[in-house]
């Protein structure tokens, strides 16, 4: 079973990404489903998020 850890940026706890290591992200309204993101490109996420190189 996968251990899954909310945002600490998620102000109620229940509108937030989880993130579940070695598995991906999920909505924690949506908790059955998740995206399955690699190693890879989930460094290359937090390296873009910690660059503010993201567009919006």
């Amino acid at each position: 079973m996968t251990e899954w850890r909310k945002s600490t940026y998620s102000v109620n706890g229940t509108d937030c990404v989880e993130i579940g290591r070695g598995v991906g992200v999920r909505d924690s309204k949506a908790p059955a489903a998740h995206l399955a993101i690699g190693t890879t490109a989930w460094v290359a996420f937090l390296n873009a998020t910690k660059a503010d190189k993201l567009t919006r």
